[in-house]
C-alpha cells in the first residue's frame, strides 16, 4: 500500500507540525522588576503636600514621587524658612526593608531603614550633623490618618536609645497642583 500526500494533506501535515511548537515559543510577559507588593508600602506618602506643625504653623511643602518604574520614591522638601532637602526611598529587596537616605542644605544626613508596621512606616538608623561631626540614633514614623493626612514623627537619641527627644512632628495635607 502506497501512501501519497495530496496538497490538502500536505498543508494539514504542516499545520499539525508547526502549530503546537508555536505555543512553546511564546513566553508570558515578565512583570516589571519592582512590582512586588512591598514596593507599594509607602504609596500613602505619594503626592504634593503642605506640612504643618501640630499648632497649625506651616512648616513647608513636600513633593513625593514614585520614579524609575516604581523602584524609587523621591522626596523634595522646601521649608517655610527656605530650607531645602531631598531623600531617596526604596525597598531593599534583598534585605526585605525600606531605606531612606536624606540630605539637606544644612548639612544633615539621615540613613534609616525598616518597614511597614501597624502604626505606619517605621524606619530606624542614624542622623549625622556635618557641621559638628556628631551622630545620633534616629527614627521616623509615617502614619496615614483617617482624614487623608499623614503624620510624620521623628525622634533622636543621644544616649544610645535610652531616651528619645522629638526632632520633628509634621502633619501632611494634600494640595492640588496647578496645571499649565
Amino acid at each position: 500500500m502506497r501512501f501519497t500526500l495530496t496538497n490538502q494533506n500536505k498543508l494539514l501535515f504542516i499545520i499539525i507540525l508547526i502549530v503546537p511548537s508555536l505555543g512553546h515559543t511564546q513566553t508570558q510577559p515578565t512583570p516589571p522588576p519592582c512590582s512586588d507588593p512591598e514596593f507599594s508600602d509607602f504609596d500613602f506618602w505619594l503626592g504634593a503636600w503642605d506640612v504643618r506643625l501640630a499648632d497649625g504653623t506651616l512648616a513647608g511643602q513636600n513633593m513625593i514621587k514614585k520614579v524609575h518604574g516604581g523602584c524609587l520614591v523621591t522626596e523634595s522638601w522646601v521649608g517655610a524658612s527656605g530650607s531645602q532637602g531631598t531623600s531617596i526611598n526604596y525597598f531593599d529587596h534583598s534585605a526585605g526593608e525600606w531605606v531612606q537616605v536624606w540630605n539637606d542644605a544644612n548639612g544633615t544626613q539621615i540613613h534609616i531603614r525598616g518597614g511597614l508596621t501597624d502604626a505606619g512606616m517605621l524606619l530606624v538608623g542614624k542622623i549625622h550633623y556635618i557641621s559638628s561631626g556628631t551622630d545620633a540614633d534616629f527614627r521616623g514614623l509615617w502614619t496615614p490618618l483617617e482624614d487623608g493626612r499623614v503624620r510624620q514623627f521623628f525622634e533622636q537619641s543621644t544616649d544610645g536609645g535610652e531616651t528619645w527627644a522629638v526632632w520633628f512632628e509634621g502633619f501632611y495635607s494634600r494640595v492640588e497642583l496647578e496645571s499649565d
